[in-house]
C-alpha cells in the first residue's frame, strides 16, 4: 500500500520544509524539494498501482520499490530532526555538551543528506519504471464500463441455493416486504459484508413465483466494485434491454449513443405507469443509487427497487430517501454452520470423533459467513481423514491456505474487494488493527489514540483529531469490515472485533508490506529487514532475547500481548529505538517504569495500563512529544510536576478501582500533582485529579483546559464548589464529567454553576446533594446519569423525567421517601434503569406511558420494597428484569404456582400480560444469598426474554 506511505511521508515533509528547511544549504534543500516533487507526481497514480499489484508482477515490484523509498525518506528526516533536538544542561558542562554535539551533528547531517541523495538517485531510476509502466496505470484509472468490471467472475462467487442454510425464514421476509406494503415506489435492501450471501438470496427472491408474479416488469442490474459513475449511463442501457424485452419491444435506435439524461426519460417513460422491480446487485456507493434513483419513477404503482450492498450507509440513506427497509443478512448460527460444513466436508455423513475439536476451531474462525464455510469445507473434503496431521495444519496456517490454494482463491477475492475499494487512509486503519492478537476485543478509544499517534490521522476543520479518527472506525464499521463487540447503553461502541478471516488478510497484507511484524514469526525467522512495527503475541520467550541480532533500528511502534515471562526493558534500548513513536505495555509483567525511555523523544504513546508500576519518574518531563499517557489500573497514585512540561499531551489516564465491597464496587482512585495542571492545554482526556488538601488552586486551573472532553475529579470537599463551577462554565467542549466526594457525607457542592457545559452527554456524580442540581434537567443532551450517595429529600423524578435523550439511569441512596412514581409520558428514551439501597422504599408504581422504551430494570438492596413495581406490565419492551439481595416476601411473588413448574410469574400483571410473560419469558438464575446466621433470607432472580438470550448465545 504505497499510496499511504507516500501520503503521510508528503505531510511529514510539508512539516520539514515548514519547520528545519533554514538549517539545510542551498543545494541540500533543492533535494529535499525534488524529493517531494516526484513523490506528488507518482502518488496520482498510486491508487491504481496499489489495486493492481496482485495481479500484474512488474507493477508490484515497482509499488514496492516505492513503499520503501518512503519508508527510508521518513527514516532519514525523523533523524535529522533528531539530531536539532538534544536537551543540553546548563553552565560549562552544558557549554562543551553542545559543542560536542555540533560536531556529531555536522557529520551526522552530512550523511543524512547523502541518504536523500542516494534516495534521489534510486526515485530517478524509478521514474523510468514509472514512465514505461503509464500506460497500464493510465488505462486502469480511466476505467471500464461495467461488462468487465469484475463481472466476469460474480457469477462463480453465487453460492448455491442449497448451500445457503436457513434461507427460507430471509427469503419470506423479504417476498413479503416486495408484494406487500404500500403503493409508493419502496427501497429493499440487503446488507452484509461480502461472502454472506446477499447476492443469492437476492436472486432467490426475485425468481421467487410470488414475486414473479406480483411484477411483471423486472430487471436485475450488476453494478459491482470497480464500476465508475461516468460510465452511469451502460447501467442505464443494459436496464432499457432488459425491459423493453420484457414488454417486448424493440430497444429504440441510437440507444449506444445516447447520453444519460435521455436514457433517464425512456426508463421514466416506459416505467411511469407499470409496477415493476429493479434490483441492483452490489451496489457500494451512494453516488451509484443517486444516478440511478431519479429514472425510477414513484409511480403508485407498488414498484420496489432491491439493493444489495456491503455498506450499511448506502442501505440506511436509501431506505431514507425513499421508503424502504433494510434486512441486515446475519452470519450463519452455530447449529446451521456445522451441519453446512460437515454436509459439504463429509458429503452428508457425520465428522469422525477424532476430527471433530480441530473441524470445530477451523469453524470458528468462518465465524458464520456461508462463502467462507463452503470453500474451506471444498479444501478439507479432497483431505484424508486418517491424517489428523493435514487437517491440523489447515487450522493451525488457515493464512497460508487463502494466500496459496486455488480453491480459496475465490474467497480471497471476496473479502479483498472491500479492502481494495477503500481510501488509502482507510486501508491504513485496518491494516493497523493487525497488530491486535486473533479474538482480541480491540477497545475504541485505544485503537483512536494510537492512530493518531503514528500520524495516520488527517486534520480536518472544525473536529478534533479523536473525533476524525472515530470517523474513520465508524466507516469500517459501515462497510462490514469492523464488528462492534460491545456497545455501551447509549450506543457508543466501546469495543470492535475484526472477522477472523478478514484478519488473516490484512495479517498477510501487513506482513508483505512491512507494516507490521507479528512476533510469532520470530521464531521462525521471518522478519524483514527493517521492522517498523513489532507486535509480540502470546509468547514466552524473552523479548531481548528473541529481538537479538535483528534490524530495529526504524522501530516505529512495539506492542506486548500476552507476555507471560518478565521483561527487561533495559535490554531493549541501546539507542537502538530511538525513532520509536508508540511503546504499549499495556498488561505486561514490568514493575518499574524503564529508565531508557527517557531518550525516546518521538514517544507520542506510551501505555503501562495494568501493570505493577508505582512511580513516575521526574525525567517523564523529557518526553516533549508525549500525547497519551495511560496508567490507568496501575500502582501511581502521584505525578511528578514535570508531568507539566508535557504541554502536547492530550490523554492523561491515571486511576484505579478497588473492590472492597458491593457498595465500593465503582470506587475510583486517582492521583496527586503539584503545581498549574492549566498549563497541560491540550488535554481532551484528564481522569481522575485528587482534589485533596489545596483542591480550591486546582480547580481553578482546571478552568484553562479548554480542550477538555473528560473531566474526572476525585477527594472533593464542599469548599472546592464554588472553585470548581466557575471552572466548569469554562469548559464548553466537556463530553463527560465525574465528581467523587472525598466520603459518603460530604457535600458535592455545584449550585454555583450558573451555565453547565452545553455538550455534556454523561454526568456522574457520587457524594452528598442538598439537592439536585438546578441545571441537571437543563441537559437536553445528557444520555447518562448516575447519582450516588445523593440522599435528596425530595424525589428527583420529577425534575429529570423530561430530560429528552436520557438512556441510561442508575440511582443509588438517592432518595430517602417511600414511593417511587414514574409518570405517563416521562423518561420517553429510557432504556436503562437502576435502583439501588433505596432504604424506606416499600412502592414503585409506573404509569402506562411512562418509560415506553426501558429494556432493562435492576433493583437491588431495597431492604422495604416486598412487591414488584406496579404497573410493570406497561413495560412492553422490557427484556431483562434483575433483583438483587431483595426481600424473600418479593421473590415469593415470582415463585411457581405449582412445584417443579417452568413457569414463573409476576404478581399483579392483568392475565393477558401473563400468559405472554409466561410464554416468553424464562428464568435465568435463582440464587439465595445468606447474610448470616441470624439475617432474613436473601434471593437473586434474572427475568430475560427468550430473544435477548438468542442474540447474547
Amino acid at each position: 500500500m504505497a499510496e499511504g506511505a507516500v501520503s503521510f511521508l508528503l505531510d511529514k515533509v510539508a512539516r520539514f520544509v515548514e519547520n528545519e528547511m533554514m538549517l539545510l544549504s542551498g543545494d541540500h534543500r533543492e533535494e529535499v524539494l525534488y524529493l517531494r516533487g516526484e513523490l506528488e507526481r507518482m502518488r496520482a497514480f498510486l491508487k491504481v498501482a496499489d489495486a493492481m499489484e496482485e495481479s500484474d508482477e512488474e507493477i508490484k515490484v515497482w509499488v514496492k520499490q516505492v513503499r520503501e523509498i518512503a519508508h527510508e525518506t521518513e527514516d532519514a528526516l525523523d533523524e535529522f530532526t533528531l539530531l536539532q533536538a538534544h536537551d543540553h544542561a546548563d553552565g560549562l558542562y552544558g557549554s562543551l555538551h553542545r559543542f560536542s554535539c555540533c560536531i556529531k551533528n555536522i557529520k551526522s547531517s552530512y550523511r543524512i543528506v547523502s541518504e536523500l541523495q542516494g534516495i534521489n538517485s534510486r526515485i530517478k531510476s524509478i521514474c523510468g519504471v514509472h514512465n514505461r509502466l503509464l500506460h497500464k496505470l493510465s488505462g486502469a484509472q480511466q476505467g471500464s464500463g461495467p461488462k468487465n468490471a469484475g463481472n466476469t467472475w460474480q457469477d462463480a462467487l453465487l453460492l448455491d441455493k442449497t448451500d445457503l442454510v436457513g434461507i427460507d425464514e430471509p427469503k419470506q421476509k423479504l417476498v413479503g416486504w416486495l408484494v406487500l406494503g404500500g403503493s409508493g415506489r419502496e427501497v429493499v435492501s440487503v446488507a452484509a459484508m461480502g461472502g454472506m450471501g446477499k447476492t443469492t438470496l437476492a436472486k432467490q427472491v426475485y425468481d421467487d413465483a410470488e414475486v414473479k408474479k406480483h411484477f411483471k416488469i423486472r430487471a436485475w442490474i450488476t453494478v459491482s466494485q470497480s464500476f465508475k459513475i461516468e460510465l452511469i449511463e451502460e447501467l442505464l442501457k443494459d436496464m432499457i434491454r432488459q425491459i423493453f424485452g420484457v414488454v417486448s419491444r424493440t430497444v429504440p435506435e441510437g440507444l449506444d449513443s445516447m447520453n444519460n439524461d435521455r436514457l433517464r426519460r425512456i426508463i421514466k417513460d416506459l416505467l411511469r405507469k407499470r409496477r415493476y422491480l429493479i434490483v441492483l446487485d452490489d451496489v457500494w456507493r451512494l453516488d451509484v443509487w443517486d444516478a440511478l434513483k431519479h429514472a425510477l419513477p414513484k409511480n403508485g404503482c407498488g414498484s420496489r427497487v432491491m439493493l444489495t450492498t456491503r455498506n450499511a450507509d448506502v442501505a440506511s440513506t436509501s431506505g431514507v430517501e425513499s421508503i424502504g427497509k433494510v434486512y441486515n443478512l446475519n452470519p450463519l448460527p452455530p447449529k446451521e454452520s456445522w451441519y453446512l460444513f460437515c454436509r459439504k466436508t463429509f458429503q452428508g455423513d457425520a465428522c469422525p470423533s477424532y476430527l471433530e475439536e480441530i473441524c470445530k476451531n477451523i469453524l470458528r474462525k468462518c465465524e458464520g459467513l456461508p462463502l467462507a464455510i463452503v470453500a474451506i469445507s471444498g479444501v478439507l473434503a479432497t483431505k484424508d481423514k486418517r491424517r489428523i496431521d493435514e487437517w491440523d495444519k489447515v487450522c493451525r496456517s488457515l493464512g497460508a491456505e487463502i494466500e496459496g490454494n486455488d480453491k480459496l482463491k475465490d474467497l480471497k477475492k471476496v473479502l479483498s474487494l472491500s479492502f481494495n475499494d477503500l481510501p488509502y487512509y482507510l486501508k491504513t486503519c485496518l491494516l493497523y488493527l493487525s497488530i491486535f492478537p486473533e479474538d482480541y476485543q480491540i477497545e475504541q478509544m485505544r485503537v483512536i489514540r494510537l492512530l493518531i499517534a503514528e500520524g495516520f490521522v488527517e486534520a480536518k476543520e472544525g473536529k478534533t483529531l479523536e473525533e476524525v479518527a472515530e470517523d474513520y472506525l465508524d466507516e469500517l464499521l459501515k462497510r462490514g469490515l469492523l464488528q462492534a463487540a460491545a456497545t455501551t447503553s447509549d450506543g457508543r461502541v466501546k469495543m470492535y472485533h475484526v472477522h477472523d478471516l478478514l484478519r488473516e488478510i490484512i495479517v498477510t497484507k501487513s506482513r508483505d508490506q512491512n507494516f507490521t511484524t507479528i512476533a510469532k514469526d520470530l521464531i521462525n525467522g521471518m522478519w524483514p529487514d527493517k521492522v517498523r512495527r513489532l507486535s509480540v503475541h502470546n509468547t514466552v520467550q524473552n523479548v531481548p532475547a528473541v529481538q537479538r541480532n535483528r534490524c530495529v533500528s526504524q522501530l516505529r511502534s512495539l506492542f506486548l500481548f500476552g507476555v507471560v515471562e518478565k521483561i527487561c526493558i533495559g535490554k531493549l534500548f541501546p539507542g537502538a529505538f530511538r525513532l520509536l513513536h508508540v511503546f504499549d505495555l499495556q498488561n505486561s509483567r514490568i514493575q518499574k517504569f524503564p529508565v531508557d525511555i527517557a531518550n525516546l523523544y518521538y514517544l507520542k504513546y506510551l501505555s503501562f495500563r495494568g501493570t505493577k508500576i508505582k512511580s513516575i519518574p521526574s525525567f517523564i518531563g523529557k518526553l516533549q512529544n508525549l500525547e497519551t499517557l495511560d496508567l490507568k489500573h496501575t500502582r501511581v497514585t502521584e505525578l511528578p510536576v514535570e508531568i507539566l512540561k508535557l504541554t502536547r499531551l492530550r490523554h492523561l489516564l491515571v486511576y484505579h478501582f478497588k473492590l472492597e465491597s458491593y457498595e465500593y464496587f465503582h470506587s475510583r482512585y486517582g492521583f496527586k500533582i503539584q503545581g498549574n495542571i492549566g498549563t497541560l492545554r491540550s488535554l481532551q482526556k484528564l481522569c481522575f485529579i485528587e482534589a485533596n488538601e489545596g483542591g480550591g488552586t486546582i480547580m481553578t486551573e482546571l478552568g484553562n483546559l479548554f480542550q477538555l472532553r473528560r473531566l474526572g475529579i476525585v477527594k472533593l470537599r464542599k469548599e472546592d464548589g464554588k472553585s470548581l463551577c466557575l471552572s466548569l462554565k469554562k469548559l464548553t467542549n466537556l463530553r463527560a464529567l465525574s465528581l467523587i466526594s472525598i466520603e459518603e457525607e460530604e457535600i458535592l457542592d455545584l449550585e454555583h454553576l450558573s451555565s453547565p457545559p452545553p455538550l455534556l452527554q454523561r454526568l456522574y456524580l457520587r457524594g452528598r446533594l442538598e439537592k439536585l442540581p438546578h441545571w441537571i434537567p437543563s441537559l437536553h443532551g445528557l444520555v447518562r446519569l448516575y447519582l450516588k450517595w445523593s440522599r435528596l429529600k425530595n424525589d428527583p423524578l420529577v425534575l429529570l423525567q423530561n430530560l429528552p435523550n436520557l438512556v441510561h439511569l442508575e440511582l443509588l441512596q438517592v432518595f430517602q421517601g417511600d414511593t417511587l412514581f414514574f409518570r405517563a409520558g416521562g423518561f420517553q428514551k429510557l432504556k436503562v434503569l437502576g435502583l439501588d439501597e433505596f432504604s424506606e422504599l416499600r412502592c414503585v408504581q409506573v404509569e402506562k406511558g411512562a418509560m415506553p422504551c426501558v429494556e432493562k430494570l435492576i433493583i437491588q438492596r431495597c431492604n422495604l420494597l416486598k412487591k414488584v413495581p406496579l404497573g410493570i406490565e406497561h413495560l412492553t419492551k422490557l427484556k431483562v428484569l434483575e433483583f438483587f439481595d431483595m426481600p424473600e416476601e418479593l421473590i415469593n411473588t415470582l415463585r411457581p404456582d405449582e412445584e417443579g413448574s417452568d413457569y414463573w410469574k409476576v404478581a399483579n400483571i392483568p392475565e393477558v400480560y401473563s400468559t405472554y410473560w409466561r410464554e416468553g419469558w424464562e428464568v435465568n438464575s435463582l440464587e439465595s444469598l445468606s447474610e448470616g446466621e441470624n439475617s432474613p433470607k436473601r434471593s437473586t432472580i434474572i427475568l430475560k426474554s427468550h430473544e435477548l438470550q438468542t442474540r447474547w448465545k
